[in-house]
């Protein structure tokens, strides 16, 4: 038996006939299309993300309500029928800064995240699986957000995932503390990778800071996904998107998912599986390297 073990969720594939839908998702102001947008059926599990080139294809049955969400963007509500979406920039309200020069004479590496053979499946989703850091006061001499490092285990070569920082309000994620997407491109197999975040100058918010992964259902991200049914002992094949997400088991309840619009926060579970699993969090693979 493979030491390497798969946690998945897959929802119940509808009998319905489905037809698909196309669109293409621009910016109402310049016309240029917007990459890498979430795409969600209202209320529904449903979802994909925009390419490249702006465009998208769904598979739904009926017409349905769509909620579009970018970066930079304010969200959109609009009908499946609609081919055209416009999504206009948002407004920032400038605000005074104080700018704080880093010294990067000191690192500090929080999350205690570790490199396990669990790993989590993205399902055909854009849903986004994040971790929170709360504050601590030893974060004073180490206050700026440096490097982010998470595990990731992909099927494929050169698969694109989008990272997200949040701020926190006591209970979930709150807004975007950048307007800008960071991409990055993992290599195959199971990798630690680090991304350097220290340009953005992010100082550690006291109320907590939580780092989110959003898979991209885009082209280049797919593959198929084949495991044996224990029940008919058939080969089944599904529609999967790169990269996994190797996951830990916390025993705090630190971690959540973005799903159907909403941010769920993740309870303890109780595990047959392995007794040092029982009553703990699943919780995505993420540490922080903080400077000053």
């Amino acid at each position: 038996m493979k030491d390497k073990r798969l946690i998945w969720f897959f929802l119940i594939v509808s009998q319905f006939v489905f037809s698909q839908i196309r669109g293409v998702v621009k910016d109402s102001i310049s016309g240029e299309p917007i990459p890498y947008v979430n795409i969600w059926v209202e209320n529904e599990t449903v979802g994909t993300t925009s390419e490249t080139n702006g465009s998208f294809s769904l598979d739904i049955k009926d017409e349905k309500l769509l909620v579009f969400s970018a970066l930079g963007y304010e969200t959109k509500k609009i009908s499946s029928k609609s081919e055209i979406i416009l999504l206009k920039p948002k407004v920032f309200e400038l605000k005074e800064v104080m700018v704080l020069n880093q010294k990067k004479t000191k690192e500090l590496e929080i999350g205690d995240a570790d490199k396990v053979h669990i790993s989590q499946l993205s399902g055909n989703k854009p849903w986004i699986y994040a971790k929170l850091f709360n504050y601590d006061d030893k974060y004073k001499e180490t206050p700026f957000v440096k490097k982010i490092v998470f595990y990731s285990n992909s099927d494929i070569k050169g698969a694109k995932i989008k990272i997200r920082i949040f701020g926190f309000n006591d209970s979930i994620p709150s807004e975007d503390l950048i307007n800008e997407d960071i991409i990055v491109t993992v290599k195959g197999g199971m990798k630690k990778n680090t991304i350097d975040v220290s340009h953005y100058n992010i100082e550690f918010p006291k109320s907590g800071l939580v780092i989110g992964l959003e898979w991209l259902i885009i082209e280049e991200n797919k593959y198929f996904f084949t495991y044996k049914d224990t029940k008919t002992k058939q080969k089944v094949s599904l529609e999967n998107y790169a990269p996994s997400l190797v996951i830990n088991h916390s025993p705090d309840e630190i971690s959540f998912t973005y799903s159907k619009g909403k941010w769920y926060k993740h309870k303890r579970h109780s595990s047959n599986f392995k007794k040092e699993w029982n009553n703990k969090v699943n919780t995505p693979a993420i540490n922080l390297i903080l400077t000053n």
